[in-house]
């Protein structure tokens, strides 16, 4: 039985399942192991980390009487939390202006156009980051007329169809993840930003903000940032210095906006005041920043890494939601999950018939009833002729009954079925 508990009553001899936050908060990148080594619990205990789960079944149980929480309640609240969303009013929410930009073709994109758009942006935008990082590292300051060009071409993009490439961009190689990770949070960020009602000059800010958070990577070696096995206490220090390092390097060149540099120096800041590097607690954390932490999150965690494969994108989200009194802005990350779906694309979903599919689209007005391609059936254990099946239609009586492991299944074409590309597009 799993149980989620206080890591203050975790104790040698328990089965640790999984960590209640990302794993960048901690220097453990596996899971699931019976905790022996007191060397190991003393660690935990030192990481922002406030929660995990623990499986009964494998190791020791809590003390009777001490507080813990079943995963069926946790997943009943957090059912009911989403199941709430589309009533919630807008959060209302401001950033300072940037320079005005040129006007650009915006106008709206069926998902297949645009995602064979996206996938030319997103070749485009690796070669820029990577550019930008080379000359990072090489003492020069960022090129703020370029970074700002990339993130218009980024924006309209999302604008025109905002799920093609978020999701293009999620399916990152390994190799790729640290100049992609900025594609990917800047789109995100963008996104985010509209659903926030904000101008077109703030969401240019926040785009900036997603594409440069991360810049201070650059100095961090290679061998460290994709390391595949347990980091050192001195390798994930130097981890954590990233946003110190960003901040110097932007605030050096003197080209952004004091927003963006707030954001890239804040992005681990958490609500509890147990992020770092400064711990700033609540509203001491900027807007732009809470933002930018969700963003990142979201993205670091549905991605594939050398030392973890990524989450599903909608299981993605139900993790994230366990952890937003601690982690994040409660209202931001309502946002945030109305911006992407509660089902985003690449979502592995069952229907009421038993068919499962992949969310292809998300429907413009319900977060429940997107496009589902679906492609087996559980009923006769087979593959069927794929079928894209529009929930939001007009007499539809299919529903989304339950998420699915695409761990559990290992489909080889999901990323095909629903981009429609045979391999990564970029």
């Amino acid at each position: 039985m799993l149980k989620r508990i206080q890591i203050q009553h975790l104790t040698l001899g328990m089965y640790l399942h999984e960590f209640c936050g990302s794993w960048m908060d901690h220097p453990f990148w596996r899971a699931k192991f019976v905790l022996k080594d007191p060397k190991d619990l003393e660690r935990i205990r030192s990481t922002a980390i406030q929660e995990c789960w623990i499986d009964t079944s494998k190791g020791l149980d809590v003390a009777e009487g001490t507080a813990s929480v079943s995963r069926e309640e946790a997943d009943a609240q957090i059912e009911t939390d989403f199941s709430r969303l589309e009533d919630l009013p807008p959060l209302q929410v401001t950033l300072p202006p940037p320079p005005p930009p040129p006007v650009r073709d915006r106008r709206p994109t069926d998902m297949q156009s645009e995602l064979k758009m996206a996938a030319a942006v997103c070749v485009r935008s690796r070669q820029a980051v990577v550019s930008m990082f080379n000359e990072v590292r090489l003492g020069r300051a960022v090129d703020s007329a370029g970074a700002q060009s990339l993130v218009e071409e980024i924006s309209d993009s999302v604008t025109r169809n905002p799920g093609a490439l978020i999701s293009l961009a999620r399916l990152k190689t390994a190799d790729d993840y640290t100049y992609m990770h900025s594609v990917a949070v800047c789109a995100l960020m963008v996104a985010l930003a509209k659903q926030l009602k904000l101008n077109d000059d703030q969401t240019r800010l926040a785009g900036m903000a997603g594409l440069l958070h991360d810049l201070g990577k650059a100095a961090i070696p290679l061998s460290v940032l994709n390391k595949p096995g347990k980091l050192t206490d001195k390798e994930f220090a130097v981890v954590r210095s990233h946003p110190v390092e960003g901040y110097h390097m932007l605030k050096e060149g003197g080209s952004v906006s004091d927003a963006v540099m707030d954001a890239c120096l804040h992005h681990h800041e958490k609500i509890d005041g147990s992020g770092y590097p400064d711990k700033l607690k609540g509203e001491n954390i900027s807007v732009i920043a809470r933002m930018t932490a969700i963003c990142d999150v979201y993205d670091a965690v549905t991605s594939d890494r050398p030392y973890k494969r990524g989450w599903d994108p909608s299981e993605s989200l139900r993790r994230m939601a366990e952890w937003t009194n601690d982690h994040f802005d409660a209202r931001m990350f309502q946002a945030f999950v109305k911006s992407i779906g509660i089902y985003p694309v690449g979502s592995l979903v069952r229907l009421t018939s038993g068919r499962i599919g992949v969310v292809t689209e998300q429907a413009p007005t319900a977060l429940t009833t997107p496009q589902v391609k679906v492609f087996f059936s559980t009923k006769s254990d087979l593959r069927i002729p794929p079928e894209v099946v529009d929930l939001a239609a007009p007499g539809c009586h299919e529903k989304i009954v339950a998420r699915e492991d695409p761990d559990k299944w290992r489909f080889p074409d999901l990323n095909e079925l629903w981009s429609g590309f045979s391999e990564k597009a970029w």
